[in-house]
């Protein structure tokens, strides 16, 4: 398997992890226990995470109010599509 074929399973393995990580979030919310914070959150969705993110978010319907969050998202979603338009074309 390339190196590239890697970072790419790589990336999509880190937006799945990003996506459970809002599943489990509302989950916790709806019963009431232990969260997790807004800044991890935040943070994985701007770190590669922003497709996991923002199909969480729509998904689980999780966050979807807060401004903040779907700035963040959006930005995220923006750094995904340029990582993923230089592992395509640029990466050789």
């Amino acid at each position: 398997m390339s190196t590239k074929a890697v970072v790419f399973l790589l990336f999509v393995l880190w937006n799945s992890l990003v996506f459970a990580s809002y599943g489990l979030d509302k989950r916790r919310a709806r019963r009431g226990s232990w969260r997790i914070s807004e800044k991890t959150l935040l943070l994985e969705s701007l770190f590669l995470g922003g497709i996991g993110a923002f199909l969480g978010g729509k998904v689980f319907r999780h966050k979807t109010r807060n401004r903040y969050f779907r700035l963040v998202w959006y930005l995220g979603l923006l750094g995904d599509i340029a990582f993923l338009y230089w592992l395509v074309w640029l990466w050789r």
